[in-house]
Parts: C-alpha cells; sequence; structure tokens
C-alpha cells in the first residue's frame, strides 16, 4: 500500500493574556489619590468608589530558615515576630521625615494597584499635616518626581478634604482635627480654609495612649506582666471617654460604690500555679515541725526578754546611785562622770532614767499581764547564795539558770505591785471624771471629742510621716539621708585611724540613739500602741454617754472608709489568685485620659487647651461670621469619635458665645475613608488641573514649589 501523506494540524490560536486591572487606567492619567496618615495608608485611583487600605508601617527583616531578606508591610509586620522590634513608619510625632518608610509605602500601594509601568504617569493627590514644614514637602516632591516621575502633585489638608466630604463646596464651618500627634483647629468660611487663623496643640491619640501607660504603670507598679503601648492605645479606644464636667464627674466618684459601677476591668493572660499534693502525714509532720519550732522560739524570746529586763534594772539602778552621788561631788568631778559615761549634762541623764523607768513599767505590766495576776509561792532558790568557788560547771549552770528566774519572779512581784498601783489611780480618775460628766456634760463631751482629735491627727502624721520617708524625693527622706551622712562623716575618730581600724564611738552616748531614732521615724513605736488604745477608750465613752456621737464618727469607720476608697481604686488580690493579679481595673483614668485635650498641663504639657484655642480662633472673626462658624463645628479624626466630646463641646463653647448664637456639633460619616473620598471627589473638578505642580515647574523652582489653594497649607 502507498503510505498515507497526514496534512500537519493547524497549531493552536495563542490566547491574549489576562487583562490586568490596569489596563482601564492605562496611559488615561487617572488621578492618584494618597491618604499618607501616621496610622493607615489609604490609596486608590480617583474613579474608585473606596480606598484601600493598610497599616502604614514597614518593617525590613530577614527570614531564619532561607536567610533572605524581607519587606513586610502593614499586617504583613504582625506575622513575624522578630520584624516588630524593627517597625518603623514615615511618620515622626507629626512630622513626616522617613522617606525611605515611604518610598517602600508607595512601593508597596503601586504594586497593589497594579501599576506595571516604568513610572507612574497618574497626577497625584497627597495629603499632609497643617502647617507641614517646607523641608519635609520638598523632600517628598523630590521622591515623586524623582523616582516615580509623577506628572504633578497637590498638596492638602485631610481634616479639610474630609470637611469637603461631608459638606460640599462652599461651605462654613470650623473643623476640630483630632489627628495621631496633634489637634488642629481651622474655620472654613465659603469653602476656603482660613488657615492663618488656624492654631494647632501637640496633643493626640499617641500623647493619649502613653499617658494611659503611665498612669496604668503608677497605678500598678509590680504588675506581672509587660503593658505595651499597642495595649494602652487598645485600652484608650475602647474604654476611655470624655465627661462634659470633669470635676462634678470626680465628686460623683468620691464613694466606693460609684467607682464600682465606672469600674472597667482589663484581664491579661496568666498562668496557673500547679500546687503539689501533700499527704495528711506529710501534713502532719510539717504542722509538728512548726510547732516544735515555735516553741523553741517562745522559750528564746522569753530568756532574751528577761535578760534584758535584768540589764535594764542594773542600768536603772547604777544610774539612780550616779545621780544620788552628785552632792557628794564637786562641779568639775560631776561633769567629768557625767562626760565619762556618755552624758552632755543633767538633762540627759534625767531623761535616760525616766526612759529606762518607763521601758521597765511596760516589760513589767507586760509580764503581769501573761502571768495572769496571780499570786504564786516564791519557789526556793538554794545556790543563788553559795559561792562560785563551792560550785563545779554544773552548779554554776544551775545558779545562773536560778538567778534569772529569781529575777524574773521579783519583777513580775513588782509589776503586780505596780499594776494594782495603777489600778487604784485609774479608779481615782474615772471616778473624778464621773464628776466632771455629771456637773458639766457639755464641757466633758467638747473636752473627750478635743482629746480625739488631737489623737487622730497624730495618727495621721505618723502615716503621712512614713509615706513621706518612702518617697526617695521627699523632704523627709532628704533630711534622713543627711542624718545618715552626718553619721557617716563622724569626726570623732580621725579619716587616717578610721582607715586604718579606729575604734568606732558610734553610740558612746545617748545623743547616737537620739539621731538612731530620728533616722529610724517608719518604724512602727510603742507610743502608736498606746495612741490606739487611748482613742478606743475614748470613744467608747462617747458612744456611751454623747447622743450625737455614733459609730460613723470613731477612727476605726472614717478609716475603713479611706481604705475602701483606695481599695476600690486598685482592688487587692492575694499572692495565690493569678487571675486576680493579671487584673487592670480602669475607673478615674477613663476620663482623666481625654480631659488632657482640654488640660494639657495635667500630663506635664505647657500648652493651651482645645478649649482655649477655639475661644482664641473664634475671637479673630466679628459676630456674624463667628455665627456661621459654630453652625457647623465639624468633626475629624479617630479620637473624635471617643464617647462625651460633643457634650464636652457644647459645655465648652456655650459660656463663650452669646445665648442667642446657635451650636451645631456633628462628626464625619466615615472617619477614615472621608479624607480619601474627599481628595477623589476634589481630583475629578476641573479645578485639580490648576493646584498641583507639574514636573516642569518643579524642575525651575524646586521641590518647595506649591500652588495656593482652598484645601492645602498655602491659600
Amino acid at each position: 500500500m502507498d503510505a498515507v501523506t497526514r496534512m500537519p494540524s493547524p497549531a493552536p490560536p495563542a490566547l491574549p493574556p489576562p487583562p490586568s486591572p490596569y489596563d482601564e487606567h492605562r496611559s488615561q492619567r487617572t488621578p492618584l489619590v494618597i491618604d499618607n496618615g501616621s496610622t493607615n495608608l489609604r490609596y486608590g485611583f480617583a474613579t474608585s468608589d473606596s480606598p484601600r487600605s493598610g497599616l502604614n508601617v514597614i518593617a525590613k527583616y530577614k527570614e531564619r530558615r532561607t536567610n533572605k531578606p524581607l519587606l513586610l508591610f502593614g499586617d504583613g509586620v504582625d506575622v513575624e515576630g522578630g520584624a516588630r522590634i524593627q517597625a518603623r513608619t514615615p511618620w515622626e510625632g507629626d512630622v513626616l521625615l522617613n522617606f525611605d518608610a515611604l518610598e517602600n509605602a508607595l512601593d508597596y500601594a503601586f504594586i497593589q494597584l497594579s501599576i506595571d509601568a516604568d513610572s507612574v504617569d497618574h497626577p497625584m493627590i497627597m495629603t499632609e499635616r497643617l502647617c507641614s514644614p517646607m523641608h519635609s514637602r520638598s523632600l517628598t516632591s523630590e521622591l515623586l518626581f524623582e523616582q516615580y516621575s509623577v506628572p504633578s502633585v497637590a498638596y492638602c489638608v485631610d481634616s479639610v478634604m474630609s470637611f469637603y466630604q461631608n459638606n460640599g463646596p462652599g461651605a462654613d464651618g470650623l473643623v476640630l482635627s483630632f489627628n495621631t500627634a496633634s489637634t488642629s483647629v481651622i474655620p472654613i468660611l465659603s469653602g476656603k480654609g482660613i488657615l492663618s487663623h488656624a492654631k494647632r496643640i501637640p496633643w493626640g491619640a499617641s500623647q493619649s495612649a502613653d499617658y494611659l501607660l503611665k498612669l496604668i504603670q503608677l497605678k500598678y507598679t509590680s504588675f506581672p506582666t509587660r503593658v505595651t503601648t499597642a495595649q494602652s492605645q487598645w485600652m484608650l479606644h475602647n474604654f476611655c471617654e470624655f465627661a462634659p464636667d470633669y470635676i462634678g464627674l470626680l465628686r460623683s466618684l468620691s464613694s466606693p460604690q460609684a467607682l464600682r459601677e465606672a469600674d472597667r476591668i482589663v484581664q491579661f493572660p496568666y498562668a496557673l500555679q500547679v500546687q503539689e499534693e501533700k499527704t495528711p502525714e506529710e501534713l502532719e509532720r510539717i504542722a509538728e515541725r512548726r510547732r516544735e519550732q515555735g516553741r523553741k522560739l517562745q522559750e528564746m524570746a522569753a530568756k532574751v526578754r528577761t535578760e534584758k529586763l535584768l540589764q535594764k534594772e542594773t542600768d536603772l539602778q547604777y544610774l539612780v546611785n550616779l545621780r544620788e552621788g552628785k552632792a557628794d561631788d564637786t562641779k568639775r568631778e560631776w561633769m567629768y562622770k557625767l562626760q565619762t559615761e556618755g552624758f552632755d549634762d543633767d538633762a540627759a541623764l534625767d531623761e535616760t532614767i525616766k526612759r529606762l523607768e518607763s521601758d521597765l513599767k511596760k516589760a513589767r505590766k507586760k509580764e503581769a499581764a501573761e502571768d495572769g495576776g496571780e499570786d504564786a509561792a516564791e519557789p526556793a532558790f538554794p545556790l543563788v547564795d553559795v559561792p562560785d568557788a563551792d560550785l563545779d560547771e554544773d552548779g554554776l549552770k544551775e545558779k545562773k539558770k536560778q538567778k534569772l528566774i529569781k529575777a524574773g519572779f521579783e519583777a513580775r512581784a513588782r509589776a503586780r505591785k505596780e499594776k494594782e498601783r495603777e489600778r487604784e489611780e485609774r479608779q481615782k480618775e474615772e471616778l473624778k471624771e464621773e464628776e466632771e460628766r455629771q456637773g458639766d456634760l457639755g464641757a466633758w463631751v467638747r473636752k473627750m471629742r478635743g482629746e480625739q482629735e488631737a489623737l487622730m491627727t497624730r495618727i495621721k502624721d505618723r502615716g503621712r510621716r512614713r509615706a513621706a520617708l518612702s518617697d526617695r524625693k521627699s523632704a523627709a527622706a532628704q533630711a534622713r539621708m543627711k542624718n545618715i551622712a552626718s553619721l557617716a562623716a563622724d569626726d570623732r575618730v580621725p579619716k587616717k585611724k578610721r582607715k586604718g581600724g579606729g575604734e568606732d564611738l558610734f553610740g558612746a552616748n545617748d545623743a547616737d540613739w537620739a539621731i538612731y531614732r530620728k533616722i529610724n521615724m517608719a518604724a512602727p513605736s510603742s507610743d502608736e500602741e498606746e495612741d490606739l488604745s487611748q482613742l478606743s477608750m475614748i470613744e467608747q465613752k462617747l458612744l456611751l454617754h454623747d447622743p450625737s456621737f455614733t459609730a460613723q464618727h470613731t477612727h476605726a469607720s472614717l478609716t475603713s472608709k479611706r481604705s475602701e476608697l483606695i481599695t476600690t481604686l486598685r482592688p487587692t488580690y492575694d499572692e495565690s489568685n493569678a487571675e486576680g493579679l493579671c487584673r487592670i481595673h480602669l475607673n478615674t483614668e477613663r476620663w482623666r485620659v481625654c480631659e488632657t485635650w482640654f488640660s494639657p498641663a495635667m500630663a506635664g504639657v505647657d500648652s493651651a487647651g482645645l478649649g482655649e484655642v477655639i475661644q482664641n480662633v473664634l475671637a479673630r472673626f466679628p459676630d456674624p461670621e463667628k455665627e456661621r462658624l459654630v453652625k457647623n463645628v465639624f468633626l475629624a479624626g479617630g479620637p473624635s469619635q471617643f464617647p462625651g466630646l460633643v457634650p464636652r463641646l457644647q459645655a465648652t463653647l456655650r459660656p463663650i458665645l452669646p445665648p442667642e448664637m446657635a451650636i451645631n456639633i456633628a462628626g464625619a460619616a466615615d472617619v477614615g475613608a472621608d479624607p480619601w473620598r474627599g481628595m477623589a471627589r476634589f481630583a475629578q473638578t476641573d479645578e485639580f488641573e490648576s493646584v498641583g505642580v507639574s514636573r516642569a515647574e518643579y524642575d525651575e523652582h524646586g521641590g518647595e514649589r506649591v500652588h495656593k489653594w482652598w484645601g492645602g497649607n498655602w491659600n
């Protein structure tokens, strides 16, 4: 058979490449709209209904597995934990400075818009801050013209374009722009921003978040986990609000119940501690060991108390004998004896004797109370009078023990007698007080009330002094450090001798211990216990005999109210409560942080508040124009959505305006996207072509070239 020749099959037709989203804008010179915000970057063509957006933050990061450098933008920064540390934004506060970050952000935007040409052949309109520095604008123009070869660039103020989107061209109003790092007041008449009368204060959402973070750190000095700036920003936007009357609000929060109702609790992550369970036998052994240790400690403490008491009695007897021998010495011999014993004069000796007598009296009273006041037969102490030479080593130990027991027995006997004498004196005082009360009840009540007030003041002063000593910058703490420094620079031992191991003479006289007591003011004292006991006794008498004195007037009730208020501000949790320890209670901070917009001095910023700035701006206009402005107070920016801002502004503006002048306050329909929509709307008008700086103008005049128009910083 003959071979069959087959015709070659035709090649399949080549498929056209898929259409690019950019094709509809290619060679059309559709305006590009860039809202370069400090938080979000919004971008898109002017013909789009809504912008694309992303967080305006970039991070250069090297991946660990492939060791390849990555450039992350927006939400991608949060994907890699190590990239967050290197995150940067184009903004430094309220000024555009990081142009490397801006270039990367614009690259990302143009890629997302599928612009695949060698240059960006689209006129551009871009936002900038009010009173943006000329240097910043010049570098931005240089980047756009030199790097991307855009045909023209126009700059506008974002809040003015948001006003344009919501009110249309030719409208009047007063724009309050709440930005990230500043707050601006811009008057607009007949659609034109009067920027020569505009004002700006250096306070915005970022400063408020930092201030809230500082308040939390001061309130929770030992919080178990780190509170970040991002978390404080979240708390700011979710829990903080403006108060129409801040001072009145604080007064209404003076009760614990009101504070609890205003409280917002933020629960941070926590980990429960796994406790090892012990068997009953192990628990019993631990309890028995603790009881045995307690008994030993009690025996040791009793022995030490007895020895100290015996030593004090010996010292007291010695000093009393010394004072009684004054008559047998000349004045010079007496002063020599005083200085030898460490006393400057007779008053110092008398003070020491008085203090020893007081200490012995308190110790005996305490021992008598522990003894129960029962008269016990005196035990025998046969070895006390036996000479030491007639005893062996065990006998000497037993003799020392019997001496201590005898001294304690005699001290208790003296304490019982002293207690009986005090009881008799107390009965006489009570009888005298009863006669005074029956004779003139009003005078007795005034006397008791005065004593109660004096004791409460004394106790309060001690607490205030202890609190002051805990602050190293307080006057009390500094005085304490001066006393310590004076002791360290003791001149009684020469420096050379001191360095060579000379004897330290501190404590040789009572003046040293007076200094020690002055230094140790924060330590609890027995005087405080006596004051509390006396205060309780006075209050019991007043409750019994004074009808106008109730339990609400007692020191315990007043203290508990203050403590309850403090506890409500910051509740305390047990160390074992891991969940409670990781909680933050926001109450007064919710309004205090927002109040800083009207009083920046609260946060240490030397600036006028928003109310004063608005008053200053309105004062530059006559009443007819002022009325046109306040009829349309327009709020822009994220913080303008905080609850309570409109009533707060109403309360601020009403006193500074005539009663017949109406005030209308409204916010943007879409706070985030309205500036972009306003720019996109304006970019489709014929006026847009006349406000942009062309490439030819840039080449001739440089990057500082700008056209004056109603939406920009120059008009």
